[in-house]
């Protein structure tokens, strides 16, 4: 895989200390070999910083937004305080995928008995264009061992590549919940709730689940666990849909709400 030498302006970067100064501090950059950069104290925390060792010390991992590079003269100037805690999750999450893809990547070489490098020539690079990161390609594959075949992908590293992904990348998902009150004044409309519930649960995705519990009349919990959140809230929304317009139809009443209502 073809790196990088210097980070780009307004890029996030994962850092070690290396030496704290009153007027700032010394990071390597550990995605970029043998890179420094610095954190001027006026970059290091929001306000006036009065004792700087009090906000970033030697040996501390930081996340970092690069303000500007200087490749002729080997700058590269750093803030610590432009990164909000959000933005420091996501970076943290994606340098902790890359050192896991570069281990995988080196097993793999090792099975297929080529230089890590060839393996990137030979497929990784391709997978990176189709999938965004090799990480994603990864996961995907352990999601959907047919998804590289589907895709037209072929050679002797894909079974070991499928194994490889199956074996260490776990699949995470999420769950949403929503609270419903549902009432139905016919004589039979405790078996038309029931019935728009049970619908309700059912979903045209494997891998998603959708449950409805009762709490108390007429107040009912909706939870769908799903792979992503984009896949849960259109789920969500779609069985909450279904369920208004089923209670509705019998003359009922409905409402949907994502807290509990005092």
């Amino acid at each position: 895989m073809i790196k990088k030498e210097y980070p780009d302006e307004g890029e996030f970067v994962i850092g070690t200390v290396i030496k704290v100064q009153n007027y700032g501090a010394f990071v390597t950059l550990d995605e970029y070999p043998n890179r420094e950069g610095f954190v001027h104290i006026a970059e290091v925390a929001s306000g006036w910083v009065k004792r700087i060792r009090n906000h970033i010390k030697e040996k501390q991992k930081v996340v970092c937004k690069v303000m500007s590079t200087d490749r002729s003269k080997g700058h590269v100037d750093l803030s610590l305080k432009r990164v909000n805690d959000h933005q420091k999750r996501d970076k943290i999450k994606e340098w902790k995928n890359n050192r896991k893809v570069e281990r995988l990547m080196e097993i793999l070489a090792k099975k297929l008995n080529k230089p890590v490098d060839q393996c990137y020539k030979d497929f990784g690079n391709d997978l990176i264009s189709k999938y965004g990161t090799l990480y994603t390609a990864f996961e995907e594959t352990a999601y959907d061992q047919e998804l590289l075949k589907n895709d037209d992908f072929e050679g002797e590293w894909l079974d070991e590549f499928k194994a490889l992904a199956r074996e260490n990348i776990s699949i995470q998902f999420v769950e949403i919940t929503g609270y419903l009150d549902v009432n139905s004044w016919l004589p039979d409309g405790v078996d038309h709730i029931r019935d728009a519930l049970s619908n309700a649960e059912q979903s045209e995705f494997e891998d998603v689940e959708i449950q409805i519990r009762y709490i108390g009349a007429p107040h009912y919990m909706i939870t769908v666990k799903a792979p992503d959140y984009k896949i849960a809230e259109g789920e969500m929304k779609k069985a909450v849909e279904g369920i208004e317009g089923e209670i509705e139809k019998y003359n009922g009443e409905f409402k949907f709400h994502r807290k509990v209502e005092e």
